[in-house]
Protein backbone atom coordinates (compact mmCIF):
# COMPACT_ATOMS: atom_id res chain seq x y z
CA UNK A 1 0.00 0.00 0.00
CA UNK A 2 2.84 2.41 0.78
CA UNK A 3 4.53 1.83 -2.58
CA UNK A 4 1.34 2.78 -4.39
CA UNK A 5 1.02 6.07 -2.48
CA UNK A 6 4.65 6.99 -3.21
CA UNK A 7 4.13 6.07 -6.87
CA UNK A 8 1.09 8.33 -7.10
CA UNK A 9 3.08 11.28 -5.72
CA UNK A 10 5.95 10.62 -8.12
CA UNK A 11 3.50 10.42 -11.04
CA UNK A 12 1.89 13.70 -9.98
CA UNK A 13 5.32 15.35 -9.71
CA UNK A 14 6.35 14.11 -13.18
CA UNK A 15 3.08 15.29 -14.71
CA UNK A 16 3.41 18.75 -13.13
CA UNK A 17 7.04 19.11 -14.28
CA UNK A 18 6.14 17.93 -17.78
CA UNK A 19 3.17 20.27 -17.98
CA UNK A 20 5.21 23.28 -16.83
CA UNK A 21 7.95 22.60 -19.37
CA UNK A 22 5.40 22.11 -22.13
CA UNK A 23 3.60 25.33 -21.24
CA UNK A 24 6.81 27.37 -21.04
CA UNK A 25 8.00 25.87 -24.33
CA UNK A 26 4.75 26.83 -26.06
CA UNK A 27 5.04 30.38 -24.76
CA UNK A 28 8.66 30.52 -25.91
CA UNK A 29 7.70 29.31 -29.37
CA UNK A 30 5.17 32.12 -29.66
CA UNK A 31 7.25 34.90 -28.09
CA UNK A 32 10.72 34.43 -29.62
CA UNK A 33 11.42 36.50 -32.70
CA UNK A 34 13.67 34.60 -35.10
CA UNK A 35 13.86 30.95 -36.06
CA UNK A 36 17.07 30.17 -34.18
CA UNK A 37 15.70 31.32 -30.83
CA UNK A 38 12.38 29.64 -31.54
CA UNK A 39 14.28 26.42 -32.07
CA UNK A 40 15.40 26.31 -28.44
CA UNK A 41 11.94 26.13 -26.85
CA UNK A 42 10.50 23.07 -28.68
CA UNK A 43 13.66 21.02 -28.23
CA UNK A 44 13.44 21.47 -24.45
CA UNK A 45 9.76 20.58 -24.53
CA UNK A 46 10.51 17.48 -26.57
CA UNK A 47 13.14 16.19 -24.21
CA UNK A 48 12.17 17.32 -20.71
CA UNK A 49 8.44 18.01 -20.93
CA UNK A 50 7.31 15.02 -22.91
CA UNK A 51 9.96 12.86 -21.24
CA UNK A 52 8.57 13.67 -17.79
CA UNK A 53 5.02 12.88 -18.93
CA UNK A 54 6.13 9.58 -20.42
CA UNK A 55 8.06 8.77 -17.25
CA UNK A 56 4.86 9.35 -15.27
CA UNK A 57 3.06 6.92 -17.57
CA UNK A 58 5.82 4.32 -17.18
CA UNK A 59 5.72 4.58 -13.38
CA UNK A 60 1.93 4.41 -13.25
CA UNK A 61 1.73 1.41 -15.58
CA UNK A 62 4.59 -0.30 -13.76
CA UNK A 63 2.94 -0.02 -10.36
CA UNK A 64 -0.76 -0.42 -11.18
CA UNK A 65 -0.70 -2.76 -14.19
CA UNK A 66 1.66 -5.02 -16.11
CA UNK A 67 3.95 -2.23 -17.28
CA UNK A 68 4.35 -0.61 -20.64
CA UNK A 69 7.25 -0.90 -23.02
CA UNK A 70 5.77 1.50 -25.57
CA UNK A 71 6.46 4.57 -23.43
CA UNK A 72 10.12 3.63 -23.06
CA UNK A 73 10.44 3.21 -26.82
CA UNK A 74 8.76 6.57 -27.44
CA UNK A 75 11.03 8.23 -24.88
CA UNK A 76 14.15 6.74 -26.47
CA UNK A 77 12.99 7.82 -29.92
CA UNK A 78 12.36 11.40 -28.72
CA UNK A 79 15.70 11.66 -26.94
CA UNK A 80 17.53 10.53 -30.07
CA UNK A 81 15.63 12.45 -32.74
CA UNK A 82 15.00 15.83 -31.05
CA UNK A 83 18.65 16.96 -30.97
CA UNK A 84 19.31 15.67 -34.49
CA UNK A 85 16.32 17.47 -35.99
CA UNK A 86 17.23 20.66 -34.11
CA UNK A 87 20.76 20.43 -35.50
CA UNK A 88 19.49 20.08 -39.07
CA UNK A 89 17.05 22.98 -38.66
CA UNK A 90 19.87 25.15 -37.29
CA UNK A 91 22.14 24.21 -40.20
CA UNK A 92 19.44 25.11 -42.72
CA UNK A 93 19.01 28.50 -41.07
CA UNK A 94 22.76 29.07 -41.12
CA UNK A 95 23.04 28.16 -44.80
CA UNK A 96 20.09 30.36 -45.73
CA UNK A 97 21.78 33.18 -43.80
CA UNK A 98 18.53 33.83 -41.94
CA UNK A 99 20.39 34.07 -38.63
CA UNK A 100 23.56 35.60 -37.27
CA UNK A 101 26.69 34.29 -38.95
CA UNK A 102 29.11 32.57 -36.59
CA UNK A 103 32.29 34.50 -35.76
CA UNK A 104 35.24 34.35 -38.13
CA UNK A 105 37.84 31.72 -37.39
CA UNK A 106 41.58 32.48 -37.31
CA UNK A 107 44.02 31.54 -40.07
CA UNK A 108 41.41 31.25 -42.80
CA UNK A 109 39.74 28.19 -41.27
CA UNK A 110 36.08 27.55 -41.91
CA UNK A 111 33.21 26.25 -39.82
CA UNK A 112 32.50 22.59 -40.56
CA UNK A 113 28.92 23.24 -41.64
CA UNK A 114 30.12 25.69 -44.31
CA UNK A 115 33.10 23.59 -45.45
CA UNK A 116 31.85 21.93 -48.64
CA UNK A 117 33.85 19.45 -50.69
CA UNK A 118 34.71 20.68 -54.21
CA UNK A 119 32.23 18.27 -55.80
CA UNK A 120 29.36 19.72 -53.76
CA UNK A 121 30.37 23.30 -54.51
CA UNK A 122 29.55 22.73 -58.15
CA UNK A 123 26.08 21.51 -57.22
CA UNK A 124 25.38 24.38 -54.83
CA UNK A 125 26.33 27.17 -57.27
CA UNK A 126 23.46 28.32 -59.46
CA UNK A 127 23.89 27.24 -63.02
CA UNK A 128 22.37 28.87 -66.09
CA UNK A 129 21.46 26.45 -68.79
CA UNK A 130 20.78 27.44 -72.35
CA UNK A 131 17.50 26.22 -73.74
Amino acid sequence: MTLEIIAIYVVIFCLVVGSIFTFVGAIGLLKFNDSMTRLHAPTKVGTVGVGAMLLASVIYNGVFSEGAMQELLIMGFLFVTAPISANFIAKVNMHRRSCDVPPELPEGEQWATFDLPPTDRVLSEPSIEKV
